[in-house]
């Protein structure tokens, strides 16, 4: 369905007469229009105001056309159309090869000039549409749930799903167990173009060379097979390197072909579908060992997508367990849990050799003990844990937390040492007493 809604333009143009002419011509065409007479004064206007498309003259006292381009945050701004009485060439690539959508000479005809203003705003409303369905479904998938942090490699993980997405060739999602695998897998489906088709997930460890061909394919004139399901949709092979060596093979055979012959049948029926996998252990490893196919694993691993373990993001520790810690306060009507220093340092301590999946589950257990009267983090996480595990005492979970924390800020600010005492609550001199104190060494960190 198109977007009838008004369109709307912001005009930048220090000529008072052609200023005034752009605006007749775009409000005849029905278009909502702000004009302003000087490029350093859009800022404030995108403050209040935010346009589909900005049309800006390119030569003006001040800052000119080009470098209110350069200024913009393209990926994000309404798209630029810029033009001048003074255009030529190399100015024109250069502006386009710069991010401008286009570039108009004057005097220009109206119509292309309304034609190619009108592409602009809808192309701009269109990947503004996109930009919210994607989000919207980022929620539905549970992706931004399990892939929540600051982590850098968290971060990129969540862009490289997006982009993903989009294109439909197979990915490889590697992982240990516990860290959300197919909930990635889930997301490469909910955001891609075949989000309204099935997503079918498959134990590749339970399936029997013996009941393959029955329970995958189907019998004719009987019970259609469990791919069929898949149809149009997205098949999510997990624990691809755990299937047995038979089965791989008319998995390659399904994949290959995009065909499956129902048992008893002359006549095979076409399957499309996307294929997602994964795997928790080394595939190259499971290719030597003889456990998994080479010819399967080159035709499921065009894209790898390592999904980090929780030890090695322990700065999103907290930030995990705050969120989770909410989420089942409201799911069990009951108080938040304050969490106090010792449990802070136990959390940091732990392994979690259960990665998200663990936490997630520890936090659930922290709030039905705190409904219990028990307060004590100790009393919900791992039982198996020992001062073994972890730091020897509350001394060294402290010094190990203070020593996560600081390492992160001084990355994020990329060895600023002010700014990163300013984020830590603290004072420059205590910033680099403690740095001697935890034997950092800065220059590594960045």
């Amino acid at each position: 369905m198109s977007d009838k809604r008004q369109h709307s333009i912001l005009i930048v143009d220090d000529d008072k007469a052609m200023r005034q002419s752009l605006i007749e011509l775009m409000e005849a065409a029905g278009w909502r229009v702000e004009a302003v007479s000087r490029a350093n004064r859009v800022a404030g206007v995108l403050s209040d105001f935010t346009p589909d498309v900005i049309l800006s003259d390119v030569r003006m006292p001040g800052m000119s056309g080009l470098e209110l381009l350069a200024s913009l945050d393209l990926p994000l701004s309404p798209p630029l159309v810029l033009i001048s009485a003074h255009g030529d060439i190399p100015m024109a690539v250069q502006a386009i090869q710069d991010g401008a959508y286009s570039f108009v000479e004057k005097p220009c005809e109206p119509r292309r000039l309304l034609t190619i203003l009108r592409n602009a705003a809808q192309q701009y409303r269109m990947k503004q549409s996109n930009n919210r369905l994607k989000k919207r479904l980022m929620r539905l998938s549970g992706l931004d749930r399990v892939l929540i942090g600051q982590n850098r490699e968290i971060e990129a993980q969540r862009q490289d799903i997006l982009e993903l997405a989009d294109i439909q060739t197979s990915v490889l999602v590697q992982g240990e167990t516990g860290t959300g695998k197919e909930v990635v897998a889930r997301a490469l489906h909910d955001l891609g173009p075949n989000a309204d088709g099935p997503f079918l997930a498959i134990n590749c460890a339970m399936l029997s060379p013996d009941t393959f061909e029955t329970e995958m394919f189907g019998i004719s004139e009987g019970k259609d097979g469990r791919l069929l399901a898949a149809a149009g949709g997205t098949l999510f092979l997990d624990e691809i390197c755990s299937c047995p060596m038979p089965v791989q093979a008319q998995l390659l055979r399904v994949i290959e072909n995009k065909r499956i012959l129902p048992v008893g049948s002359t006549a095979p029926i076409p399957v499309d579908f996307r294929v997602v996998s994964a795997s928790n252990e080394d595939v190259n490893d499971a290719v030597a060992d003889k456990r998994l196919r080479q010819d399967l694993l080159f035709r499921i691993n065009t894209f790898v997508l390592s999904v980090p373990a929780l030890r090695h993001r322990r700065d999103d520790i907290m930030l995990l367990m705050t969120h989770f810690l909410d989420e089942f306060a409201r799911i069990y009507d009951c108080a938040l849990p304050e969490l106090q220093p010792d449990d802070i340092a136990m959390l940091m301590a732990h392994d979690w050799p259960g990665n998200v999946r663990e936490l997630r589950s520890v936090a659930e257990r922290r709030v039905l003990a705190e409904r219990r009267g028990k307060r004590s983090m100790s009393d919900v996480i791992n039982a198996e844990l020992t001062l073994d595990d972890g730091p020897n005492s509350l001394r060294d979970a402290v010094a190990a937390l203070e020593r996560e924390l600081i390492s992160k800020a001084i990355q994020v600010h990329e060895g600023r040492m002010d700014s990163a005492a300013e984020a830590l609550g603290i004072g420059r001199r205590t910033l680099n007493e403690k740095i001697v104190k935890l034997g950092l060494d800065k220059d590594s960190l960045l």
